[in-house]
């Protein structure tokens, strides 16, 4: 019996390898492999799609964030409010603006940022929080909203995993200040290679992005502040551009994969993502949870069911942040879902019948 793993780029790329390559002949007929013509078609078309003014290209999704941060004018001093339960570089952001990353608990059912817990984190030094679409569902928009606009911050949507969702039915991307975009290959929307991007629709924002991404330049050769070489690549761009006309599909899919999985995955021993009636998610990641990991996790090594992990160590506990001083036992719905998350098979080429062999495996368990 053939493995199902959680994330098969391969059949993804066999589909649309044509079209593919058909735009990398574009972008080598016009050299335009660093911005340009195929990476600004792109900005125009995803602002498009996030119901945004602007789009703003950029490397990575980590990038995204670092210049965002700079944009809002945050820097050495400073403080930034993120929930302990997310992918690292939601704090590298903060980190690398030169500001302090201040950690919060996640709720014990969304496993989103705990709104609850954002203002005892408060102090005089904390310019901002930033919530974080995780898994592609998002998180609790207005209620980290009132937080920030009661205590005057600025609010920062990480939408790395999440293009595509809606919130109260509105796509995310435009309920903060600015939202930041990863492309790493395997999200819902990935670049043939590193990728990101940031969305506002506040025009000095983009401007001053533009600015920062391409070493701090408006006037070619001139240098307002330092800035940084973070641009996004052609070859990039026109993948995304590709890639952006099936994404509704794609989501599609996955969304009804995961319906399949609420549905009929009955076993007790598992715990699924709370789904809140404001969120719709794009399922970029399906996490459960079971007391007993390690046994589910050899259950479904042996069944050739292959899982993933996100993430097995929460932010607030890696050892780059050690000099923070945080400890065990001070956020402990985000320990407890690092130390009993599994992550099941999620990508929309999944056939049905591989969707069955996983919920049949889980009940299994």
């Amino acid at each position: 019996m053939s493995q199902i793993h959680c994330l098969d780029l391969k059949r993804q790329h066999q589909s649309i390898k044509a079209e593919i390559f058909e735009a990398f002949e574009k972008v080598y007929e016009h050299t335009a492999f660093s911005g340009g013509p195929f990476v600004e078609k792109f900005e125009k078309e995803f602002a498009t799609f996030c119901d945004t003014k602007y789009a703003i290209g950029v490397n990575n999704g980590t990038s995204a964030l670092h210049l965002a941060l700079l944009a809002l004018g945050i820097g050495a001093g400073d403080e930034v409010i993120v929930p302990a339960n997310t992918f690292i570089a939601t704090a590298w952001g903060v980190s690398h603006a030169g500001a302090t990353p201040v950690f919060v608990d996640c709720t014990p059912d969304t496993w989103q940022i705990d709104a609850s817990k954002i203002e005892a984190a408060i102090t005089e030094n904390t310019k901002a929080i930033i919530g974080v679409h995780l898994y592609g569902q998002p998180f609790d928009i207005a209620a980290v909203k009132a937080v920030a606009e009661k205590n005057n911050l600025l609010m920062v949507e990480d939408a790395a995993q999440a293009q595509g969702a809606m919130y109260n039915n509105v796509r995310v991307g435009g309920f903060g200040e600015m939202a930041c975009f990863s492309f790493y290959p395997g999200k819902n929307l990935g670049a043939c290679g590193e990728a990101g991007s940031i969305t506002t629709n506040n025009e000095a924002y983009a401007t001053h992005l533009k600015s920062l991404r391409n070493h701090g330049m408006t006037v070619r050769y001139y240098h307002d502040e330092i800035g940084y070489n973070m641009r996004m690549g052609g070859l990039e761009g026109a993948s995304l551009s590709v890639k952006l006309k099936y994404l509704r599909g794609w989501n599609t899919r996955r969304q009804h994969i995961a319906a399949q999985y609420h549905k009929n995955i009955t076993n007790p021993k598992i715990t699924m993502q709370a789904q809140p009636a404001w969120a719709t998610s794009i399922y970029h990641l399906f996490v459960v949870t079971a007391e007993d990991k390690d046994a589910l996790v050899k259950h479904m090594e042996a069944n050739d069911i292959i899982p993933a992990f996100h993430y097995p160590y929460p932010c607030h506990l890696q050892k780059a942040y050690a000099h923070l001083q945080y400890r065990e036992g001070d956020f402990p719905n985000s320990e407890y879902l690092a130390s009993h998350c599994v992550s099941l098979p999620m990508f929309a080429e999944l056939t049905d019948e591989e969707v069955t062999r996983v919920i049949d495996v889980m009940n299994a368990y």
